[in-house]
C-alpha cells in the first residue's frame, strides 16, 4: 500500500473515534454537555489526537530507518569486484536503487514480467534491453550482481513496506479503541488536548533550529570528507582555482581566496548601489513624503523585491552589461572587454537590493519617538538637522540591520552573478573584469556527472560552510553594533 492511502486510512480513522469518542462522553453523561468536564469536542479530540500522533510518528521512524537498515544489508551482497577504480559503495547502490525502481516501473508498464525478475538466471542482457525499450533509466551494463542486488532490494522494500502498513493499521485502531474508553465525563479531555497542542506549538517552533542544526551537519561531514581528500592549507591559502576532472582530482588547485574576494568585491558594489538608494529613500518616505505619495512609492518600491533573480540576471546581461560596454569598453574609455564584469552583476544586485534596504529602514525611522523630533524642533533645529542630528542616529542600529541583512542576501546570490560576472575566478582590483562568487561555484561544481566522491563535488560543501561562517560574522557584529547603540539611546 502506498503511503498516500496508508494515510488516508489512518485519516479516516482518526474522523471515525473523533466522532465515537465524543458520542461516548455525551452518553456517559445522559446526553447533557453540562456533566462533562470538559467540552464535547475535546473528547473527539483526544481520540483524534491519539490516533494521529502515534500512527504518524511510527510511519515517519519507520520511512527514515527502511532504506538505511535496507542498504546496509544490500551493500554486503555486493562483491569488491563491482567497486571499480574511483567509484564506492555509496555509487554502486545508486545503481542498484535505479535499477530495481527501473525494474518496478517496466513491470508496472508490462515490459517485463515478474517471473523474469525474480528469475536468478534470467540472461542480463534481455533484461537491460527490455528496461531501455520501456524508457527507464539504468546503469549502462547491468551486472550479474548488480541485478541479484537490485531483486533483493525490491524483496526487502515490499516486505518492510507490508510490515509498516501492518504495524501503523494496528497502532492507529488500538489508540483509537484506548481513547475512546477514556471518553467519559470525568475524564479531562480538555487538558490532555491542550497539552498536546503545546508540544505541537513546541515542535514546530523546534523545526527552524532542527533544520539548521542538520543543515550544518550536513556540511560539516562532507567538509570532513573534502579535507581527507585535499589538504586544508592550499584550500585557504592557494590563489587559484583550477579544478580538474581526472584521476579524482590529484591535480586540482582548489583556493577558495578567489571565489572569496569575487563574493566580497561584488557585494561591496552591490551595497554602494543599495545603501545609498534604499536609504535616501526611506528618509525620503518617512520624513518628507505626504501619506498620498508615500501610499503610491512604497508599494511600488517594494515590487522590487518581488522580481524573480533570474529576471534581474537577464537586465544585467542585456542591458546594464552593452550599457557599461558602450561607456567602458574597446569603444570608450577602453576599461572593459565584454559585458560580464563585477560593475554589471553589483549594479543588478544592488537594484534587487533597494527594497531591502528601504523598506526596513523606513519601518525602523518611523519607529523613532515622535517626542524626539518634537524636542529638536523645540530647540531650534530645522527639519534636516533633526534628521541628521537625532532620527538618524536613533534608527542607527536597525539601519546598520537592514543593511547587514541586504549585504547577507547579496553574498548569497548566484542567478546575478552567474548571468552578470561570468565564471572567472581571479583576484582582480578592477571592477570591470568578469569573476564569480562562492554560490555560483557551488552551483557549478554539483552540476555534471563528477564522481561525487572526488574533490571537485565535495569542495562544494567546503565553499558552503565557509559562506555559512561568514554570514554568521556578519550577524554576531550586526548584533554588536545594535546593542552598543541600543544601550546608547535607551
Amino acid at each position: 500500500m502506498s503511503v498516500f492511502w496508508l494515510c488516508i486510512i489512518v485519516l479516516a480513522i482518526a474522523v471515525v473515534g473523533f466522532v465515537f469518542g465524543r458520542q461516548r462522553a455525551l452518553a456517559s453523561a445522559g446526553g447533557n454537555s453540562g456533566y462533562l468536564h470538559s467540552l464535547p469536542n475535546y473528547y473527539g479530540w483526544n481520540v483524534f489526537m491519539k490516533v494521529i500522533v502515534p500512527a504518524f510518528g511510527l510511519m515517519a521512524i519507520w520511512l527514515i530507518a527502511q532504506p538505511l537498515v535496507i542498504q546496509n544489508s544490500i551493500s554486503g551482497m555486493i562483491p569488491e569486484s563491482e567497486i571499480k577504480e574511483g567509484s564506492n559503495i555509496g555509487l554502486v547502490m545508486a545503481d542498484v536503487r535505479r535499477t530495481a525502481e527501473g525494474l518496478d516501473n517496466a513491470v508496472a508498464a508490462g515490459a517485463i514480467d515478474e517471473e523474469m525478475v525474480q528469475n536468478a538466471r534470467a540472461d542480463i542482457t534481455d533484461i537491460t534491453a527490455r528496461l531501455k525499450d520501456a524508457g527507464q533509466v539504468v546503469t549502462s551494463t547491468i551486472t550479474r550482481p548488480i541485478l541479484r542486488a537490485a531483486q533483493a532490494y525490491r524483496s526487502m522494500t515490499s516486505s518492510a513496506n507490508l510490515i509498516m502498513t501492518i504495524l501503523v493499521l494496528a497502532v492507529a485502531l488500538i489508540a483509537a479503541l484506548v481513547a475512546s474508553l477514556q471518553s467519559n465525563k470525568a475524564y479531562r479531555a480538555r487538558n490532555v488536548v491542550e497539552q498536546g497542542i503545546l508540544a505541537l506549538l513546541i515542535a514546530a517552533a523546534s523545526v527552524a533550529i532542527l533544520t539548521t542544526i542538520g543543515i550544518v551537519l550536513s556540511l560539516i561531514f562532507n567538509t570532513v570528507e573534502f579535507f581527507k581528500l585535499y589538504p586544508a592549507i592550499d584550500f585557504f591559502a592557494l590563489l587559484e582555482w583550477a579544478p580538474s576532472f581526472s584521476g579524482r582530482g590529484g591535480s586540482s588547485a582548489l583556493g577558495i581566496l578567489p571565489l572569496l574576494w569575487g563574493t566580497i568585491y561584488i557585494s561591496i558594489v552591490a551595497l554602494l548601489v543599495a545603501v545609498p538608494i534604499g536609504l535616501f529613500a526611506a528618509i525620503y518616505l518617512s520624513e518628507y513624503a505626504t501619506p498620498r505619495v508615500r501610499g503610491i512609492a512604497k508599494p511600488m518600491l517594494e515590487i522590487l523585491a518581488g522580481i524573480p533573480t533570474i529576471v534581474y540576471g537577464l537586465f544585467a546581461l542585456l542591458t546594464i552589461g552593452p550599457m557599461l560596454v558602450s561607456v567602458f569598453g574597446q569603444d570608450g574609455l577602453g576599461w572593459m572587454g565584454g559585458g560580464r564584469s563585477v560593475m554589471t552583476a553589483g549594479i543588478a544586485m544592488g537594484i534587487m537590493l533597494i527594497p531591502f534596504v528601504s523598506s526596513l529602514s523606513d519601518d525602523i525611522i518611523n519607529a523613532v519617538p515622535q517626542s524626539m523630533r518634537d524636542g529638536s524642533y523645540g530647540l531650534g533645529a530645522t527639519q534636516s538637522e533633526t534628521i541628521r542630528q537625532v532620527v538618524l542616529p536613533a534608527a542607527l542600529p536597525g539601519i546598520v540591520g537592514a543593511i547587514l541583512l541586504a549585504a547577507s542576501r547579496a553574498i548569497g546570490e548566484t542567478m546575478i552573478v552567474v548571468m552578470g560576472a561570468g565564471a572567472a575566478a581571479r583576484l582582480s582590483l578592477n571592477p570591470f573584469d568578469a569573476m564569480t562568487t562562492v554560490t555560483a561555484k557551488i552551483v557549478s561544481q554539483l552540476t555534471g556527472d563528477s564522481d561525487f566522491a572526488s574533490p571537485e563535488a565535495l569542495v562544494a560543501f567546503a565553499l558552503g560552510i565557509t559562506l555559512f561562517v561568514l554570514t554568521l560574522g556578519l550577524n554576531v557584529f550586526a548584533l554588536y553594533i545594535v546593542r552598543k547603540y541600543r544601550e546608547q539611546y535607551e
